[in-house]
């Protein structure tokens, strides 16, 4: 596989793995739910909270101006989602911390 080949399998999955828009993350970010859940680096901002923040900037950016390191961002987001959707608890998850986490990610499991 080329590594042209390997950018656009991972920009597909990484485009089925996010499901939210760039507005929609972006307004969930600023959200105290979003803020309240995820690991703590330092007393600082989540893990998942920066990854947010950071696929905002992919969605935003040129398919074109993508590098190396936002490859490798859009890997890490396509295995989180996929390890996390299949934890996924029983009952209604709509405001439980599983979808939070998720959406910091990108990914509403509510959303079709």
């Amino acid at each position: 596989m080329s590594a042209d080949d390997d950018r656009e399998e991972t920009w597909s999955q990484f485009r089925d793995a996010v499901n939210m828009t760039a507005g929609e993350l972006e307004k969930w970010l600023q959200t105290d739910d979003s803020k309240s859940v995820g690991q703590k680096s330092g007393g600082g901002e989540a893990t998942g909270h920066a990854s947010g923040r950071r696929i905002v900037a992919i969605l935003r950016s040129k398919k074109g101006d993508l590098g190396d390191d936002d490859y490798a961002h859009m890997r890490k987001v396509v295995g989180y989602v996929k390890r996390h959707l299949a934890q996924r608890p029983s009952g209604d998850i709509v405001d439980t911390p599983w979808r939070y986490s998720l959406m910091n990610w990108g990914h509403d499991p509510e959303k079709n």
